[in-house]
């Protein structure tokens, strides 16, 4: 299998670090925050701006969310649930308060995970209005009786949706789609492992020598952004991409998963299984436990080639959507192991599409040095693998179709093809 860029995990988990205080939404500074440091290392990135009120195929864009600061004091001077401790405290969306409160009604303001009481929950409210704080639901149970201040400071005005688009030419005006989204706060695997790793596969692609294919990467506020782009690029992206990859929650160590198209049999669809191949951890979701931006990509009319990767998927671990979901749970393996998967995707789409070997029946490998010269009666062939590449290399099959057939990881294929390609048995 492929191997791990340790250089690449560590730089990712670092990246993860420096986002980390910024607390983004689906709209709001937080979003052109993220935005502003990718663009400084990811040079090309586009802005597109969506208008607040904006028709977005069956959707409105809502109005643009800024958040301050915000806390709860008690009448003794203690302060709970403060913004600047942790942003997951304020309810994504909530709109502003600035009152006196007995207990009693502070309580009906605060939401918490009950089945996790130690965690403070990830809660939304982004198209109907609410005021709302989140905390610890252990906490909740023991704040003390008497009076209350309860502040938020925010503001729900009329502004914009942004996303960021970057496209990287290749020889090929066809497409490789890597979408990503940058709305969530302070969480780490459900977040920022995401625009991490399509920053890093981003540079590894500008850093080859040449490009067969483009690739087209996306930052975006789930749901709405994606739907947003879709009003406006749809046509483009039916005509060009030939798969795309949505990269959520790929930055712990527990398992791979692979959350298919809509059918399942797309291109994207074939080389995340052969990427995954032979991990005892992986997992394939069917779509009907979708859950992100492939529900955008792949809806009926859409219809894009396009299959989401994980780590441990989204609302399958006991972190996810908590502030347990921190930087310790996203590891530098973690993400380079993801890295290192998806950089073997890439390396496949850099090779032709449908390889063919050269010569007519089967090629003298041994006077090349890649057979061993000596055959004995059960001996075990080290060649054996060699030769099943090539027996599919018929001019038919894609690289990902090779990894089915032969039962291989892709990385391996990747490397024998490559090993092919040199002695000149591989056009």
């Amino acid at each position: 299998m492929e191997q791990l860029d340790q250089d690449a995990g560590a730089r990712m988990h670092d990246w993860a670090r420096d986002l980390w205080p910024i607390c983004r939404s689906i709209t709001g500074p937080g979003i052109r925050q993220t935005l502003d440091w990718l663009e400084t290392r990811l040079p090309g990135l586009q802005r597109h701006r969506f208008a607040t009120g904006e028709k977005v195929f069956d959707w409105t864009v809502p109005q643009e969310w800024t958040i301050r600061d915000a806390w709860i004091e008690h009448e003794s001077g203690q302060r709970f649930a403060e913004f600047n401790r942790n942003t997951l405290h304020v309810m994504g969306y909530s709109g502003p308060i600035d009152a006196e409160l007995d207990r009693a009604d502070l309580l009906s303001l605060i939401y918490t995970q009950a089945d996790q009481p130690d965690v403070i929950p990830y809660v939304t409210s982004y198209y109907t209005p609410r005021v709302g704080f989140c905390m610890a639901d252990a906490q909740k149970q023991t704040l003390p009786k008497g009076r209350y201040r309860a502040v938020i400071d925010s503001t729900l005005a009329d502004g914009e949706l942004v996303l960021g688009d970057l496209l990287i030419p290749g020889d090929s005006p066809q497409e490789v789609l890597f979408s990503t989204y940058i709305c969530h706060p302070s969480m780490a695997n459900n977040e920022l492992s995401g625009p991490v790793l399509a920053t890093a596969l981003a540079e590894y692609i500008r850093a080859l020598p040449r490009r067969r294919m483009s690739y087209r990467f996306l930052f975006l506020a789930e749901t709405i952004g994606a739907v947003a782009y879709l009003s406006r690029h749809l046509d483009h992206l039916k005509a060009h991409v030939q798969a795309g990859f949505v990269l959520s929650c790929v930055g712990d160590e527990r398992a791979f998963s692979h959350v298919e198209s809509r059918y399942g049999t797309t291109l994207a669809d074939k080389a995340l299984a052969a990427a995954l191949h032979g991990r005892d951890s992986a997992k394939r979701y069917s779509f009907l436990e979708r859950g992100s931006d492939e529900r955008q990509f792949c809806a009926p009319g859409v219809d894009l080639p396009v299959a989401g990767f994980c780590r441990s998927k989204y609302g399958t671990y006991p972190e996810y959507h908590t502030s347990a979901d921190d930087l310790t749970l996203v590891t530098p393996t973690g993400l380079g192991e993801s890295h290192a998967a998806m950089r073997s995707i890439v390396d496949a789409f850099e090779l032709p599409p449908a390889p063919h070997v050269t010569v007519l029946a089967e090629p003298q490998l041994g006077k090349r040095g890649l057979y061993p010269t000596l055959s004995q009666k059960q001996a075990i062939h080290p060649a054996r693998f060699r030769m099943n590449v090539i027996a599919y290399c018929d001019g038919t099959n894609s690289v990902f179709d090779i990894c089915a057939r032969i039962g291989a990881n892709l990385s391996d294929v990747v490397a024998e093809l490559r090993v092919l390609h040199a002695h000149g048995l591989i056009a």
